[in-house]
């Protein structure tokens, strides 16, 4: 059966380099080895990886190229991690206490993104802060379950658990 070069062909674009340099990189930390032999296996298990995901990846925009987004994504790993840490010592705290300070409640947060890209980092992040879980979203809206409800007002809610990242995500996303 003779083969089609064009069905071969799986389009090297921005998108597959910048794959399988990310594959290749976390191959590399992963087994911390650079030796001849690894380097090989890793770039051939990163192709192959390559070839099958590309058309799955997200597509490289000029966004990619712009300094000023790293910069931003910094500043927002180091916003997270404090908030991250803030959630945990207040989760610890409600856990501890002897009357277990809690009051659940979901909770319907409207974001200003407008990125599905940007939305999902930011379902993800609220979700990796302990007390607060990402239940849905649906077009602009979250549907967060949070243990502590701090408010009946949708505004003070909403900007106690999306302020903390949404003007962040918005300057590396959007």
């Amino acid at each position: 059966m003779p083969v089609n070069i064009q069905q071969l062909y799986w389009g090297i674009n921005m998108s597959s380099i910048l794959l399988f340099v990310f594959l290749f990189g976390i191959w590399l930390l992963l087994t911390l080895n650079v030796t001849i032999p690894n380097i090989a296996v890793g770039a051939i298990a990163s192709f192959v990886v390559t070839l099958f995901l590309s058309k799955y990846s997200l597509k490289v925009t000029k966004k990619v190229f712009q300094i000023q987004r790293y910069f931003w994504a910094l500043i927002y790993l180091f916003i997270f991690l404090w908030e991250c840490i803030k959630a945990n010592f207040d989760v610890m705290y409600r856990v501890i206490h002897p009357r277990l300070p809690v009051k659940p409640g979901i909770v319907r947060a409207k974001t200003n993104l407008t990125t599905d890209l940007g939305k999902i980092f930011l379902a993800n992040s609220i979700t990796m802060t302990p007390g607060t879980i990402t239940v849905d979203i649906i077009d602009d809206n979250f549907f967060i379950h949070w243990i502590y409800v701090h408010s009946k007002d949708p505004e003070v809610y909403t900007h106690q658990i999306l302020g903390r990242f949404e003007k962040y995500i918005k300057r590396i996303f959007e």
